[in-house]
């Protein structure tokens, strides 16, 4: 399982999508600069562009998931 994840890791990486059939998609995603604000504060603060981790969940896990809500969540 550990090799796995590395090597999902490492494409996400190198900015490749992973599709595990039956599972998912994972892709990261580009964010550009933009201001936020403190929600303290309230003070306008400028988050930094960044990638961020996006993960799209398959019909097939979405089926057996809500499936498993109908039948007692077992």
């Amino acid at each position: 399982m550990e090799s796995l994840l590395n090597h999902v890791t490492e494409r996400l990486e190198d900015g490749e999508t992973v599709k595990l059939s039956s599972f998912g998609t994972f892709q990261t995603r580009e964010k550009s600069e933009r201001m936020g604000r403190n929600p303290k504060t309230g003070e306008e603060v400028p988050i930094t562009p960044r990638r961020v981790l996006t993960f799209r969940a398959s019909h097939v896990l979405k089926d057996r998931i809500n499936e498993a809500m109908r039948d007692g969540g077992s």
